[in-house]
């Protein structure tokens, strides 16, 4: 086929780049390599050959040597959003070259990492924690430590699926524990509670549904009458409490468990996510009585679990901020702290700099993250009146930097809670430019 004898060679590919593209032969002839397959089957479909064959191979390699992980700005105003890292990071410097991770340096031996955020943990929520990389490693850890092989008592209308397909009864399942399901989808009592305790009960297990609620003919016995339960039969209760909320969000309109209510009402062990609305990076948090907490790390698993220096070091910084109640210095909260006036305030700002085509209206803030279902906070938006809004959110997805906005009512809308003061002139620009 006359199409085929267009396709260079390879040599002639190398010939064309020249020198300057600074990676190794072998990777730069792999994707030439690449590109010509491609055109090949091209080929094979009844199209034509590509013109510039060195510039399909210089954007295969720009794109090896390029970040993929880039920062976005989140127009979204879904502070928590699951797609863009869920809690932004606080601002942090990673430690360079060597640290102290699990050396003593006072000592002079090796040490454990959990030094650097066990303090501060037990400061702010009173019992002793360690660290997992997630709540689902969490959840795994406990089951498997405290009741692989033996029942765990859970009400039926807690056996729930958050994001990815993490099922309660499939993670309990692997993780060895047996369920008892006691109750019904809409009420269990404290009686179902204690005619399931038997011989073979080694916990009872309160699940908090974080991204749904069930209203209505509803009831479950409070965290204290389970915790009283759990004492006078000799098991432990534990609580996966979701999103792990340290900060009191009430008077910000979010009304989300503490997870102080849940030590104050005795339960004897708890775990939560780090990165919804404790504001910090992904981590699951295992927190209780000393000795389970201790039985739990002890478990060969935790080191499969276990986070990095990075993480450690994030950690650390965030929970400083929460016991300074700095909540400017974390992202999240600050965003949720925000009030509506600076939200007006910012979004006129922004307005008066894009012209006729935008308007500022008021609207609501979802949470987002697995977190407070049916909850949202007031907000103030920039709407744009384009004429395809498709075609201009997805122009604002290729801006430098990336902006994620949303889409209603045939407008492109957005939100300012989830814009900084500081990622402003970055929007305006990438508006401008789409």
């Amino acid at each position: 086929m006359d199409a085929f004898k267009q396709l260079p060679s390879v040599d002639q590919v190398l010939q064309r780049l020249g020198d300057g593209i600074g990676l190794p032969h072998d990777v730069v002839v792999a994707e030439i390599r690449a590109v010509l397959a491609e055109q090949r089957e091209r080929v094979k479909a009844g199209g034509q050959v590509q013109p510039d064959i060195e510039a399909a191979v210089r954007a295969r390699l720009n794109g090896l040597t390029r970040s993929s992980l880039r920062r976005v700005i989140n127009a979204t105003g879904v502070v928590l959003h699951t797609n863009l890292g869920r809690a932004p990071l606080v601002a942090f410097e990673p430690i360079a070259g060597y640290s102290n991770l699990e050396y003593d340096l006072a000592a002079g031996k090796r040490g454990k990492r959990d030094v650097h955020t066990a303090p501060l943990l037990e400061r702010l929520i009173g019992r002793p924690a360690i660290l997992v990389n997630n709540n689902a490693a969490a959840v795994f850890l406990v089951l498997h430590e405290m009741a692989a092989g033996q029942e765990v008592i859970v009400s039926r209308g807690e056996l729930i699926e958050i994001g990815d397909g993490f099922r309660i009864p499939e993670i309990m399942s692997r993780s060895g524990a047996v369920l008892r399901e006691v109750g019904t989808t809409n009420r269990t009592s404290l009686d179902d509670y204690a005619n399931a305790v038997n011989e073979r009960t080694r916990l009872i297990m309160r699940v908090h549904p974080s991204n749904f609620r069930v209203t209505g003919f509803t009831a479950r016995p409070s965290l204290k009458q389970l915790a009283d339960l759990g004492r006078s039969r000799g098991v432990p209760v534990y609580e996966d409490l979701g999103s792990g909320c340290l900060a009191d969000l009430r008077a910000q309109g979010i009304d989300e468990p503490l997870v102080s209510e849940s030590v104050k009402a005795g339960i004897n062990l708890l775990s939560f996510s780090c990165d919804k609305l404790l504001g910090g990076p992904q981590t699951g948090i295992i927190a209780g009585n000393a000795e389970l907490v201790a039985r739990v790390r002890g478990n060969p698993m935790y080191r499969a679990f276990r986070v990095d220096k990075l993480i450690v070091q994030a950690v650390e910084m965030t929970l400083v901020a929460l016991l300074r109640e700095d909540w400017q210095a974390i992202p999240a909260l600050g965003m949720i702290f925000t009030k509506p006036d600076e939200l007006k305030e910012r979004a006129e700002r922004v307005c008066a700099e894009l012209g006729a085509n935008a308007a500022v209206r008021e609207s609501e803030s979802p949470i987002g993250g697995g977190s407070t279902p049916d909850q949202t906070l007031p907000t103030w938006v920039v709407e744009l009146t384009v004429p395809s809004p498709n075609v201009f959110e997805k122009r604002l997805r290729h801006a430098e930097p990336p902006v994620v906005a949303r889409i209603e009512r045939d407008k492109i809308v957005l939100d300012m809670r989830t814009v900084a003061d500081n990622e402003i002139a970055a929007l305006v620009s990438a508006v401008k430019a789409s």
